[in-house]
């Protein structure tokens, strides 16, 4: 494999209802494959918990996140990082104005689903209003929404 380099600023930016998400690199070789992403999310209604085929790794550079995985509740903060197993529901909340994080998830199918999201769901639209185009996309991937739990009001 060669190197690869990426400088501050590149890469190539998806646009979703939870944030920009600029994929870095996608590394696939002989050991695997894994996909880097800079994620800047703002404030925002938290997105439905969902299970994804890909197992993520959230490390926090500024801001804070409350993170949900599974029935488990993580209060992250700069320079802390939370694990999203792979078939395990999760969301998170930015706490403030805007969080920016590394997020590296296994596999290849993160940045295709980034990409089809992006493309596919308008991002000034409310989650409500955007429901079946976000149902659309995430069952092409093999992501699945997790209906609230009525006795829960919040994370």
């Amino acid at each position: 494999m060669d190197t690869i380099h990426v400088p501050p600023g590149g890469g190539r930016s998806y646009s979703m209802t939870d944030g920009d998400h600029v994929a870095k690199v996608a590394i696939h070789d002989e050991a695997g494959a894994f996909e880097v992403f800079e994620v800047r999310a703002p404030h925002a209604p938290m997105t439905p918990p969902h299970v994804s085929p890909w197992t993520g790794v959230l490390f926090l550079l500024e801001g804070r996140v409350t993170a949900q995985v599974g029935g488990e509740r993580h209060e992250v903060e700069p320079g802390g990082l939370v694990v999203l197993p792979a078939g395990v529901p999760n969301t998170f909340a930015v706490i403030g104005e805007v969080a920016r994080f590394v997020a590296i998830t296994s596999g290849d199918g993160a940045g295709r689903f980034f990409a089809d999201y992006a493309d596919s769901v308008p991002r000034d639209q409310g989650v409500g209003d955007s429901r079946e185009k976000i149902l659309a996309v995430t069952r092409r991937h093999g992501v699945a929404l997790v209906e609230p739990d009525p006795d829960r009001t919040s994370l």
